[in-house]
């Protein structure tokens, strides 16, 4: 029989998905499952691409029937689960092979795998995958982060399974060890606050004017239309116009307002902080996701706090509509622009050299937060890879009107008290950018204070105490 290109550990959904895409695309792949009756089910559903695909029920097996050097997809749950899968393959693997984890891990663990893995062991390869079931399927935005070498046996698979942007591959190798999988991270967190911002804008429509969710739909449907054109708005007017089959009422009614959430928004949010760079609007959506799991407390709050009902905004004409536009578009900005200075500073803590204007390309298509300006992105990274977004001279021009917007929809909420955390804490980030002196010369004066810990006087080197030191 003829060898398999690739293997593919873990045939849940996105890994099924995953083979299946392999499979279509003219490429041999094994498979393996630790329930072995899992495999057979695969095999037996997999119709006419049954001849693509080997089924294998050890690891031995699988290892046996892949062409040298071997690589091999591990669609695991992240965590314990990966290194003990590691453990299992390395005894039937080759210095020249290739274990690929697929899943959402922390880069870290991704770091440290390699690292452990001796110099006859194979190599390993973090590998960022976005789009969900339907990407994994039919094709995803796939971000690497390995050795080019290895990258190198891997890309023609991953060329021919990735999303297509205009006939453009949305895959690539994004630096060594963690950086595809911290990359995928930072996706996940711009992510988060890309839902969070348009929630913020569903509850302004729903609570401060009054409208029905078909009518909400609608109104997203016309904005995908327009510049905020993307996968999320599209979704996000699908899901509002869709009906409860069990009871009649629209979807979106009868679900509980409590959101999950897995680990790699947090994980964006911490590695911000640790790194000192601000990104207000991920840790805005990472906090409105814990708040919105205190459904008790909450329900608690609005009885203790009744006589504060919420009062429908005085102005619902188009001209807000316009601004809710408007502003969700500066929102959405400000937090790519956060996003991409993490990463930034990641690849430079880490020697990575990440590729902005590369990443931002194999977002355009396949992943969850692809949207019409990426393109744009991309464009303002050419040439220009560690400057902040918002000094894109594409993006000043967008920024100063849509500020506006956003400044009317944030104030108009708050004096409604409606909350929108995540619009709020973007607007804030754009303010204190754009401001040439802000107000830290107070902090830094406090802190000289109570702790003597210097400062930094305008135009002279070295540091410096105020005068309160020694009269404290």
């Amino acid at each position: 029989m003829q060898q398999a290109d690739i293997g593919l550990i873990g045939l849940g959904v996105m890994g099924a998905n995953l083979a299946l895409n392999i499979a279509e695309n003219g490429y041999r792949v094994a498979v393996f499952n630790r329930t072995v009756a899992k495999i057979h089910e695969f095999y037996e559903e997999a119709g006419s691409l049954k001849n693509q695909i080997i089924p294998c029920e050890t690891l031995e097996d699988l290892a046996k029937n892949i062409r040298a050097p071997r690589p091999i997809i591990l669609m695991v749950k992240a965590g314990e689960a990966v290194d003990e899968q590691i453990a299992a393959l390395k005894p039937f693997l080759a210095k020249e092979d290739i274990i690929i984890d697929a899943g959402n891990a922390n880069f870290h663990d991704t770091v440290r795998r390699l690292a452990e893995l001796g110099p006859n062991d194979p190599t390993f390869v973090g590998m960022g995958v976005s789009g969900g079931e339907e990407g994994a399927r039919h094709g995803p935005s796939i971000m690497v982060g390995g050795t080019p070498e290895s990258y190198a046996r891997i890309e023609p698979v991953l060329t021919a399974i990735s999303a297509k942007y205009e006939g453009e591959s949305c895959s690539a190798l994004l630096g060594p060890d963690g950086a595809g999988h911290f990359v995928k991270t930072i996706h996940n967190g711009i992510e988060y606050a890309d839902m969070q911002m348009i929630a913020e804008v569903y509850g302004v429509l729903r609570d401060g004017l009054g409208l029905t969710p078909e009518a909400i739909g609608r109104i997203f449907e016309t904005w995908n239309a327009g510049p905020l054109n993307s996968y999320l708005i599209e979704i996000t007017a699908k899901v509002l116009l869709a009906t409860d089959k069990k009871t009649g009422k629209p979807a979106v009614d009868v679900i509980l307002d409590s959101a999950g959430q897995k680990g790699t928004g947090r994980w964006a949010a911490i590695e911000a902080q640790m790194l000192g760079i601000p990104a207000t609007g991920i840790e805005a959506a990472v906090a409105a996701r814990s708040i919105s799991s205190l459904v008790t407390e909450r329900s608690e709050a609005s009885k203790a706090y009744g006589d504060l009902a919420t009062a429908r905004l005085l102005d619902g004409g188009q001209a807000f509509i316009n601004a809710l536009e408007e502003g969700l578009l500066a929102g959405k900005i400000a937090a790519y622009a956060q996003g991409f200075d993490v990463m930034a500073g990641a690849s430079k803590e880490h020697g990575w050299n990440i590729p902005l204007a590369t990443t931002a390309r194999i977002w355009r298509a396949g992943c969850i937060i692809r949207s019409q300006f990426l393109d744009q992105i991309a464009a303002a990274f050419e040439g220009s890879e560690g400057k902040n977004l918002l000094l894109a001279p594409a993006f000043v021009e967008r920024m100063k009107t849509g500020s506006q917007s956003l400044r009317k929809v944030v104030a108009e909420a708050a004096l409604a008290g409606l909350p929108t955390p995540a619009l709020a804490a973007a607007l804030g980030y754009f303010d204190s950018f754009r401001q040439a002196r802000g107000t830290a010369n107070l902090i830094q004066a406090q802190r000289d204070f109570f702790g003597a810990h210097g400062f930094k006087r305008i135009g002279e080197e070295g540091d410096f105490h105020g005068p309160w030191t020694e009269a404290n």
